[in-house]
């Protein structure tokens, strides 16, 4: 499918490749009530905004002041000129996406129920996201990045889907950390099942996984506050693993390492994206001193501050093939 390319030459802003977070996936519009609190059927009006979770990432950092792009495809269309216009204001290198004129840039409404519970419908039937193909993939950028950043939703079908495997031989082949944020939306996938096997089908290449105390849940069925049923996600070429829950802060678990972090208290407008914001900050300092998820360089020093598990390696879940992962 023909398609038209953004961006060209690398701007003078990238420093050297240990300092570039490429982020892989979809870009799209969100509608937002202009009025809190309500359902998507009694909001009285909706206003555009832009969304995507790896968008969002690589503006992210890029706002931290550090160095991110975006790969992915929007329609050539006004809302898929205004998303990728936004990531170039806000320094997001562009070159990696890419425009169809057969397909239209994703839409969502979501709005924040006054339960404090999001509500989303998604408007793609295809659209230009899911068309996205490996002779589109800008292969160059994907060599030049130090991390690369996805998620889970450009695996829901085909052609996205072998792009998002293509994207990551590429970037592994290259000596790129991956990062890897699930970002759950179960009614994009076809059943709860498909979205559980194909979550899971690229698991055990991530080098850095962030998921959400409710993520856990879905993916293991069991309680993301012990411990021991979060070890059974981590595989043992992984880094770090991040178990984010809401105000509470989050959990973080390495193969030598693990603790708690809790939350800042700040009165809650809307939680979407907040996420993104965490993994935006997560990787920005990764990606300067990429020894600090290197357990191996860590001295005493860092144990102490830490907090050393002895048993925390033998809790890891191994699979036949040693490398751990979801049981």
């Amino acid at each position: 499918m023909a398609c038209t390319c953004s961006g060209g030459i690398l701007s003078n802003s990238f420093k050297s490749k240990n300092e570039l977070v490429v982020c892989f996936g979809e870009l799209l519009i969100d509608f937002v009530p202009t009025v809190g609190g309500l359902s998507l059927s009694d909001a009285p009006a909706f206003k555009k905004a832009p969304g995507g979770a790896p968008a969002n990432v690589a503006v992210g950092i890029a706002k931290l002041g550090g160095n991110s792009a975006f790969v992915g495809k929007v329609g050539d269309d006004e809302f898929g000129y205004m998303l990728v216009e936004v990531l170039k204001e806000n320094r997001v290198e562009t070159q990696g996406c890419r425009f169809d004129p057969n397909a239209r840039t994703a839409l969502a409404f979501v709005t924040l129920r006054e339960d404090g519970e999001r509500e989303f419908m998604f408007y793609r039937n295809p659209s230009a996201d899911m068309l996205f193909t490996k002779e589109e993939l800008d292969v160059d950028i994907l060599k030049q990045a130090s991390i690369l950043h996805y998620g889970s939703i450009s695996l829901i079908t085909e052609p996205s889907r072998s792009t998002h495997m293509e994207a990551l031989r590429i970037a592994k082949e290259a000596g790129c950390l991956l990062s890897y944020d699930p970002n759950l939306r179960l009614p994009l996938w076809p059943s709860p099942e498909a979205a559980k096997v194909m979550i899971k089908s690229i698991w055990d290449q991530a080098d850095i996984i962030k998921v959400s105390d409710e993520e856990v849940i879905f993916l293991t069925g069991g309680d993301p506050t012990e411990d021991e049923n979060n070890m059974r996600m981590f595989h043992l070429r992984c880094k770090l693993m991040l178990v984010t829950e809401g105000a509470e802060g989050s959990r973080y678990y390495t193969q030598r390492f693990k603790g708690e972090v809790g939350g800042i208290k700040v009165q809650v407008v809307d939680t979407t994206g907040a996420g993104d914001a965490f993994c935006a900050g997560l990787l920005s300092l990764i990606v300067k001193d990429p020894a600090i998820i290197d357990v191996s360089t860590w001295s005493s020093q860092h144990t102490f501050a830490f907090g050393q598990d002895d048993e925390l390696t033998s809790k890891v879940h191994t699979s036949d093939d040693s490398s751990g992962g979801i049981a």
